[in-house]
């Protein structure tokens, strides 16, 4: 996968968009002032190809930039989210692998809308976003009011979020989600596959660290005698039996220094 893609960078990379995800996020940020003003809006810019066919070709494109929202105060953080996300997978893979990105994302929306004959937004792109981040960036942190929580379970929740969306759902939404993480398989597969291997390693490590730290001292037999002073019990001397966590394990100490050791 990699060498196509960098001979597909060498022979076309020239005609990708910079700053991909600044354009998509002033176009949102535009369609929102317009939608304010003129609401019958929104759905002529879906992704219906019944409409395309009649000669509304804009649709093709337009539905990039619907916004999620249009409560002004949840666009605001929606824009932000888009933006840090996009612009960041951006500068991680390069304008023309994530022009790419975007690009199977929508013709994979487009297939599914022409098989299933109906209209589709940008929702399920943007879910293969953060999905993607997650997967690259799984230790970034973002703050949830005051609450800083790792990308990798926002990831974690979108997952599950899309999964209870494909088993519910109808046809068309299944094909719709699936058209949208094309371009998640094919970018971050290889990473997700090295992600959860990692987890797994790691795992394996820390009980194999947990079974090594348990001291399985021998038990003490015989005549005891004091570790520190060498009192010996069949002197008379009273001979505890010290498991504690300074000890480290089973020591026979006097009484003495059992209560100060």
């Amino acid at each position: 996968m990699e060498r196509i893609l960098d001979r597909l960078e060498r022979r076309i990379g020239g005609y990708a968009i910079p700053q991909l995800t600044a354009v998509i996020v002033a176009g949102m940020a535009a369609v929102f002032v317009i939608g304010s003003f003129r609401h019958s809006l929104l759905p002529q810019l879906e992704l219906d190809l019944p409409a395309v066919r009649r000669g509304e070709v804009w649709r093709l494109v337009s539905y990039l930039f619907l916004p999620r929202t249009m409560e002004p105060v949840w666009l605001f953080f929606s824009l932000a989210f888009v933006w840090y996300v996009g612009s960041t997978l951006e500068n991680h893979w390069g304008s023309f692998r994530f022009n790419l990105f975007y690009l199977v994302g929508c013709a994979g929306t487009t297939v599914a809308a022409y098989l299933t004959g109906h209209a589709e937004t940008n929702q399920w792109l943007n879910y293969s976003l953060m999905l993607a981040f997650g997967t690259l960036f799984p230790d970034e942190e973002f703050y949830l009011f005051v609450v800083a929580v790792k990308a990798k379970w926002y990831a974690v929740f979108d997952a599950l979020f899309l999964s209870y969306s494909f088993l519910t759902g109808d046809a068309a939404l299944r094909a719709a989600i699936l058209a949208a993480l094309v371009g998640y398989f094919l970018f971050c597969g290889p990473a997700l596959i090295a992600l959860l291997r990692g987890q797994r390693i790691a795992s394996r490590q820390a009980a194999r660290r947990a079974v090594m730290s348990v001291k399985t001292e021998p038990p003490i037999t015989g005549a005891r005698v004091c570790a520190i002073c060498g009192a010996r019990e069949e002197d008379g001397t009273d001979i505890r039996i010290c498991s504690c966590v300074k000890c480290g394990g089973p020591r026979a100490l006097c009484l003495a220094h059992a209560r100060d050791h």
